[in-house]
């Protein structure tokens, strides 16, 4: 079941003009909350957001790739305190896999906004961007935006043709020749 949904899921950047049910967005926060943590310090944060005057604003947290957002009615932003772990970036990128699979799997169509170490259009921080716009404590750090919504678009699943099985390796790195 799990590998059918990785086959199924692809980034969408296009969602239909209706919102997320009330007990879809519950499911997908519980599958975020439900992700694992190393060494069981959950440094991460979810704030869930369906206003569309917010998500407009967040759509404008870097000049490229974040764009699409202002269409989604829905969106996760994944934060951290570091103060609680010092791999709180992988933390939370497991957060929002577990938000994109769990959509995935209702039906909904997602998409990854990368946050951190990019750049607002006006110069400072995308981070600092969604900060402000959500309230986030100065300590805080913003890894990720996640779109959700309905598909506005239908994209095939990838294929085993797709992989690329020279990147796995047995025991050891094996160069390809």
């Amino acid at each position: 079941m799990v590998t059918d949904l990785l086959y199924k899921r692809r980034s969408v950047r296009s969602f239909e003009k209706k919102p997320v049910e009330a007990e879809k967005v519950e499911q997908l926060t519980e599958a975020g909350l439900l992700s694992p943590s190393s060494r069981s310090f959950y440094p991460w944060e979810i704030i869930v957001v369906d206003d569309p005057d917010r998500i407009e604003t967040l759509s404008k947290a870097k000049p490229h790739g974040a764009s699409f957002l202002a269409g989604a009615p829905l969106a996760f932003v994944i934060a951290a305190d570091p103060d609680k772990s010092d791999v709180w970036v992988e933390d939370c990128s497991i957060v929002a896999i577990l938000v994109q699979l769990k959509a995935e799997e209702l039906g909904l169509g997602s998409c990854w906004i990368q946050i951190r170490n990019r750049t607002h259009q006006n110069g400072e921080s995308s981070e600092d961007h969604v900060k402000r716009c959500c309230n986030l404590p100065e300590r805080f750090r913003v890894d990720c935006l996640v779109a959700i919504g309905y598909p506005g678009e239908e994209k095939k699943p990838r294929t085993k043709d797709d992989l690329d099985t020279a990147k796995a390796h047995r025991n050891y790195f094996q160069p390809a020749m």
